[in-house]
């Protein structure tokens, strides 16, 4: 990156870790309503969110990788819609937060033209 870029980095972790919480929350979704194992649900749902969390405390000394792995979450969440249904809908609110994120971060820090 040619700057720091504290706005991204910030923006970027803060939607990730929200992220981490909802996937968190949809663990026990899979469980009662979808009717999913335990185990299978707590495994994919709890690898999902620490990926997350990983890749928010990633923002700051390794922007470029927590933006590749952070994209990557964004489809797994979505594709996770096929287990639990509601994770379509939040999974494209989040890749649109996810977005819009990235462009303000680039956006709001880039040097105003005279």
């Amino acid at each position: 990156m040619r700057r720091t870029l504290p706005t991204l980095k910030r923006l970027v972790a803060t939607v990730l870790i929200f992220e981490a919480i909802v996937i968190g929350l949809s663990i026990p979704v899979a469980i009662q309503v979808n009717h999913l194992a335990p185990g299978s649900a707590g495994t994919a749902g709890g690898v999902a969110a620490v990926a997350a969390v990983v890749f928010a405390v990633l923002a700051r000394p390794l922007l470029p990788a927590a933006l590749v792995g952070g994209t990557l979450l964004q489809i797994f969440v979505i594709v996770s819609g096929v287990i639990v249904p509601v994770m379509y809908i939040l999974g494209v609110i989040f890749a649109a937060l996810w977005a819009i994120g990235i462009w303000l971060g680039y956006h709001v820090e880039r040097p105003a033209r005279p």
